[in-house]
């Protein structure tokens, strides 16, 4: 999965967002597996992968203060 943009995340609804950042979340839990096993490839994605979780939340609590 590539980084996360901030047009493609304000596409999505409030449901969607939630469900990217448990996606996000079980990938980084699964990255962090293979990591203290040895078996990670790629160790950007794991920093990748939690700048996407923090910028799907940013983006997220944006939208909340603009609907108040």
């Amino acid at each position: 999965m590539a980084q996360m943009k901030i047009e493609d995340i304000r596409a999505l609804s409030p449901d969607q967002q939630d469900d990217a950042i448990l996606n996000l979340k079980k990938e980084r839990f699964n990255l962090r597996f293979q990591r203290a096993t040895g078996q990670l490839e790629n160790t950007s994605r794991l920093r990748e992968a939690r700048r996407d979780i923090a910028r799907i939340k940013t983006v997220a609590a944006q939208t909340r203060v603009k609907k108040k």
